[in-house]
């Protein structure tokens, strides 16, 4: 099974990400992370510096990566699939 840092590792490599530029997505949704501890999560499993990356660092990456490659939703728009949008009755 796949870890977290695994996950991205594989995703960094991907898209042909920088550690900038993971820094730059993960500041997209407000979550500041140092280049030392974004390095931190990179390092070999049995490295003494090695960090496991949480739930939280993928779910912010994740967020911050949908900003990063289609942009902002207007702020008209909200997603609720509870609620009817107008001309969907």
């Amino acid at each position: 099974m796949l870890s977290n840092n695994d996950i991205l590792k594989k995703l960094r490599v991907a898209l042909s990400l920088r550690n900038d530029d993971i820094i730059e997505i993960l500041s997209l949704v407000d979550f500041e992370m140092s280049k030392g501890a974004l390095g931190d999560l990179f390092r070999n499993e049995d490295h003494p510096g090695f960090v496991e990356a949480g739930d939280q660092v993928l779910r912010n990456f994740l967020n911050g990566l949908i900003i990063y490659k289609r942009g902002k939703l207007p702020d008209n728009r909200v997603i609720n699939k509870d609620k009817e949008e107008p001309g969907n009755e």
